[in-house]
């Protein structure tokens, strides 16, 4: 399967939508998706995963990188996951108490606490 990728800004948000697999095959473009948006000064990401089918460990460090990119300057990043299974490689891992995982963008936002 391929990847789907989409941003959009929301001030003062990236949102990066994710669609299919991150695996080796398709994680390189999400990286480079990331360092586009940091490039262009874009501190605070948000990463819709709500229609990613499969993550593997490749995803998951382009994911940390990102975080560690973002944080070094003061930003952040958040994840987007309601899917049980996506849910549970953060879990098992202990991401899950690195990124701050939400619901929905709203919620990511901090629109609908």
């Amino acid at each position: 399967m391929d990847l789907a990728l989409s941003s959009r800004t929301e001030e003062p948000f990236e949102i990066i939508e994710v669609g299919g697999e991150i695996d080796v095959m398709t994680a390189h473009r999400l990286r480079e998706a990331v360092v586009e948006a940091v490039g262009r000064g874009r501190m605070r990401l948000i990463i819709d995963v709500e229609k990613v089918d499969f993550l593997d460990s490749t995803g998951l460090g382009v994911l940390v990188g990102a975080l560690k990119r973002v944080r070094a300057d003061g930003g952040s990043l958040d994840i987007v996951c309601t899917h049980e299974r996506i849910l549970k490689i953060f879990e098992i891992t202990g991401l899950d108490k690195v990124f701050g995982l939400h619901q929905s963008i709203e919620q990511a936002r901090g629109d609908d606490v």
